[in-house]
């Protein structure tokens, strides 16, 4: 089958379009006929080597993190899906390759594409919609009245964030250039801080959470924001020692962990704020509900641009300039 992989790490390198084996199947797999996949800074982050250290990939790798496409086969113990349907889905973190004709991925990290979306569509959500749902939902448990800061809104988790804390009955602030003003309000925030005009942490005061997806100096500022007991949580790092234990690194890698974070952990403690770092998983039945919120109008795709599937290496660079509105896509099966 065709795919786009890397050989080696390389900062800003060029994927290289080759062939890779089928898929193996294995008892719990459904294997997917991937019509479209989404293109994220993460594969850029994998491709330029910067998470080898917590994602020991095995090289060549087939590089894509999200799909919408057609199930081809099951495995023996599959229940939940037969071929035909049309599914979406981020797989598992060691099992990545969405750039490619198919995948072979576990029921679990599996849901029924929703109804009212095109493949493309589909594809944009699975990634960004499921750390906004892991963020808010279940780290920060946002509740209906509380304020929430979501940095980045014109951006793919952003975009998501906005919509899923309002559904939620929060109160949302966002950070967005003059030019994504307009974009960010018709996605339901409450107040825009326009950062090429404005310190948002001279502007707003007394939030229950903030989601991180920026770097260091914006995370530093966010503090100023959040009341005591409030909640920073970050997507972009550093990564701490929770999240060390939860993914069982060994003990040098959670030191280097510990050391990492060690400046915005206490900083945090002083003014009685809890500081977390949130690393986005799988999850085939927290997709099933993001579904549902799609299907029902609560929550929309917000796409950029669509790429075709020989375009990658051109929708990887648009990405990495870090101007995308919402989600940039590639169509891998064109269909009639």
């Amino acid at each position: 089958m065709k795919s786009f992989l890397i050989d080696h790490y390389s900062k800003g390198g060029a994927l290289r379009l080759g062939e890779s084996p089928m898929p193996e199947l294995r008892e719990n797999d459904v294997l997917v006929e991937i019509h479209a996949a989404g293109v994220n800074p993460l594969d850029n982050k994998i491709r330029d080597g910067e998470f080898k250290l917590i994602l020991p990939y095995r090289l060549p790798l087939v590089l894509g993190n999200d799909l919408a496409g057609i199930v081809v086969r099951v495995g023996a113990n599959v229940r939940k899906f037969k071929p035909g349907d049309e599914v979406y889905a981020r797989p598992a973190q060691d099992r990545i390759g969405t750039f490619a004709e198919y995948i072979a991925i576990d029921e679990a990290d599996l849901a029924m594409k929703p109804s009212n979306l095109t493949m493309e569509e589909a594809a944009s959500i699975p990634l960004v919609a499921l750390t906004a749902w892991q963020v808010l939902v279940e780290r920060a448990n946002l509740q209906k009245g509380q304020k929430v800061l979501i940095h980045a809104g014109s951006g793919g988790v952003g975009a998501i964030a906005i919509q899923l804390a309002k559904h939620l009955g929060a109160y949302v602030a966002t950070t967005a250039g003059t030019a994504n003003t307009d974009l960010v309000k018709s996605l339901g925030a409450d107040v825009v801080v326009d950062y090429k005009k404005n310190d948002f942490e001279t502007v707003l005061r007394d939030y229950d959470v903030v989601l991180n997806s920026l770097g260091k100096d914006t995370l530093e500022k966010s503090l100023r924001v959040l009341k005591p007991g409030g909640k920073l949580i970050s997507i972009s790092g550093p990564p701490d020692p929770q999240f060390a234990r939860q993914n069982g690194f060994g003990w040098l890698l959670r030191q280097v962990m510990r050391l990492l974070s060690f400046g915005i952990r206490r900083k945090s403690k002083r003014q009685g704020i809890n500081y977390s770092f949130l690393f986005m998983t799988a999850n085939g039945g927290q997709l099933g509900r993001i579904a549902s919120l799609i299907e029902a109008g609560h929550i929309r795709p917000v796409m950029d641009r669509v790429f075709p599937f020989e375009k990658t290496n051109e929708a990887m660079d648009y990405v990495e300039t870090g101007r995308a509105k919402g989600k940039v896509v590639i169509t891998v099966k064109q269909v009639p």
